[in-house]
């Protein structure tokens, strides 16, 4: 049993209500048994009983639930910053990617490498996220791109989750762009995403989503929907890479499958915003890459204003958004989106979870939820996204453990 006490402000972030509604609890205490929550409100009002166990002080600080990054490519080979000093010279991401840089240089970086050091450097990304309060994170494949690889990848994500005490969830992305080797002979590729790659990763149960990046340097609407629809039938939920560089319909897709997200959406029309809305989908929104790519932000209150959850997450990858800060994205989410503090909260928790269709067990802190949690060193919510630091996470807790 474990109880965290003298906490000045705890946000709840209960799934119901509208995106802002973070559920404040001035002077609370959280208790726990095992890995689950078993008591939250008011410390004045905590039965009796439930201060047998381990004690924890809050200092008076703020406690929110443990964040969850709902999209990240946490298993890559090397690093891009040639790229990056391109695009600062005028290279946009599809003037890298026809010139063979971008995705496919790090597929090629990814197979070279060998699976012990892509599950040490996935270990010491996943030991910072924690530091800084992540309790959750969705990994994908995608830098494989081959049935062997592919299914490397999600290998060592599983190899992983052993190693760390974050909930690590798994996603198959292989339809992220054609490998060079195929770029002749496309239809050839998505044969082999559908027919091989998808069946493979489900019958050994190394993914729970299927994801797919429908771009013009990537896969065609009709191609993502062929993917899509492979992976439903073999149990894996729909993801989708959606109108990120050009409007391709990408959200509208998303609807039409049942996708749990749509991510990215820089480009995004009414009618995607519309279907996304009718159908539940959530928008997984990404500062970090529409900070790196120079494009402009997601615009995130038309969505909100419409009706669709917005999630925040960092897309943390070796290209267009090489960084895994999460509560910098969260500051970029208000800043570059115009989200509120308390929009941006509930983004990296309850909704985010809901992108993983995890929000009926971790996201907010209620009685029978996951004992994941984070002590931010602020004042309020709006005071810790306005004031950036390297770090305001001061203590993490994570399945009842404190890390």
């Amino acid at each position: 049993m474990g109880l965290l006490t003298n906490i000045g402000i705890l946000y709840q972030c209960r799934p119901d209500g509208a995106q802002a509604d973070v559920h404040p609890i001035r002077d609370a205490a959280l208790a726990w048994e095992g890995d689950r929550i078993t008591w939250v409100g008011p410390a004045a009002d905590l039965p009796a009983g439930f201060d047998a166990g381990e004690r924890w002080d809050a200092g008076g600080r703020l406690v929110v639930p443990g964040l969850v990054d709902c999209h990240t490519h946490l298993a890559f080979g090397g690093w891009r910053a040639e790229e990056f000093v391109a695009k600062l010279a005028g290279a946009s991401y599809l003037d890298i990617a026809r010139a063979g840089g971008g995705i496919a240089s790090t597929v090629a970086r990814t197979r070279a490498a060998s699976t012990e050091s892509l599950v040490a450097r996935c270990r010491d990304h996943l030991r910072e996220m924690a530091a800084l309060g992540v309790t959750t994170v969705e990994a994908k494949s995608g830098y494989g791109l081959d049935r062997e690889h592919e299914l490397r990848l999600l290998d060592v994500y599983r190899t992983v989750q052993a190693q760390v005490p974050q909930t690590i969830v798994p996603t198959l992305l292989a339809a992220h762009t054609v490998p060079p080797e195929y770029r002749e002979r496309r239809e050839r590729y998505v044969d082999l995403v559908v027919d091989e790659i998808i069946p493979a990763a489900a019958a050994r149960g190394l993914a729970r989503f299927c994801d797919v990046f429908v771009e013009e340097t990537a896969f065609s609407p009709a191609e993502g929907r062929r993917v899509l629809e492979a992976g439903l039938a073999h149990g894996l939920v729909p993801k989708i890479h959606a109108d990120q560089i050009t409007d391709t319909g990408g959200a509208a897709l998303a609807a039409a499958v049942g996708a749990a997200s749509a991510d990215h959406l820089e480009r995004v029309d009414d009618a995607g915003i519309r279907a996304m809305a009718a159908a539940g989908v959530v928008a997984v929104t990404l500062p970090l890459a529409s900070l790196y790519l120079h494009q402009p932000p997601v615009a995130a209150r038309r969505l909100i204003e419409a009706g669709v959850r917005v999630a925040v997450a960092t897309d943390f990858n070796p290209g267009s958004a090489p960084s895994f800060h999460l509560p910098f994205a969260m500051t970029l989410a208000a800043t570059l989106q115009r989200m509120t503090p308390s929009e941006v909260l509930k983004g990296v928790t309850s909704v985010a979870a809901a992108a993983l269709r995890l929000d009926g067990t971790l996201g907010s802190l209620e009685v029978g939820k996951r004992a994941d949690a984070a002590i931010i060193d602020a004042e309020s919510i709006d005071h810790w996204l306005y004031h950036l630091r390297a770090n305001a996470c001061v203590g993490t807790l994570i399945g009842g453990r404190r890390v």
